[in-house]
């Protein structure tokens, strides 16, 4: 019998150093205190304004984007999220030129809305739409995990895996892999870089970001 509850504390043990070494493998890039690596797109530091109870908030923070001031490639970003009533706001991913996110980075879509479109939470925004809606209503925590590997990049939100994207399928300007027309006629979505700023985006009303950590991939 005291054989038995060795062996069940070592696997127990086991279990534990084994979901830390995983928790460790995440760097927090934003504590819920600090400014510290964080910047705006325009170059100038975050105001500390802008670090609220409730976490970072890009609202009025003077630029459209508040960036982590690290370019990252490879890597999964987790992160928690709320909106106020009627937000539209949004993550950028691989940004090349902090001047032009729009047409140097992709962006998902985060907004208080209920569909499923092009714009909806979890889209790559006007490019891919959400396979379903899993966000919570505005004031209430959301979580999201984004997962980016070479050219493809994967949307989880609220435990709900809602949309991904393969770069390489993006050949045309302007146009969705099916032939179908997007915003985007200046680019080809498949050259957009593979390393860049990751940041918030400011788009005219209050939203916070809290735990925000990333995990570089190798």
């Amino acid at each position: 019998m005291q054989h038995r509850r060795t062996m069940a504390a070592l696997v127990g043990l086991g279990l534990a150093v084994s979901s830390l070494a995983v928790a460790e493998e995440f760097t927090s890039i934003f504590d819920g205190s600090s400014r510290k690596a964080w910047k705006t797109n325009t170059g100038k530091p975050l105001p500390l304004a802008n670090i609220q109870p409730d976490g970072l908030n890009p609202h009025k923070s003077g630029g459209y984007l508040v960036v982590h001031d690290t370019p990252h490639g490879d890597f999964v970003l987790d992160f928690d999220y709320k909106l106020s009533k009627g937000c539209n706001s949004g993550v950028f991913l691989r940004v090349g030129d902090l001047k032009d996110p729009v047409y140097t980075g992709l962006e998902v879509a985060i907004d208080d809305t209920t569909g499923t479109g092009f714009h909806d939470p979890g889209a790559f925004y006007d490019l891919v739409p959400p396979r379903v809606n899993a966000q919570k209503p505005a004031g209430q925590w959301n979580h999201m995990t984004i997962t980016a590997r070479g050219p493809r990049i994967e949307v989880v939100l609220n435990g709900e895996a809602v949309s991904q994207i393969d770069l390489e399928q993006w050949t045309e300007r302007g146009k969705r892999p099916d032939g179908s027309s997007h915003k985007f006629t200046n680019v080809t979505i498949k050259d957009l870089p593979r390393s860049g700023y990751l940041g918030f985006q400011d788009h005219g009303q209050d939203c916070w970001y809290k735990n925000v950590k990333i995990k570089e991939s190798r």
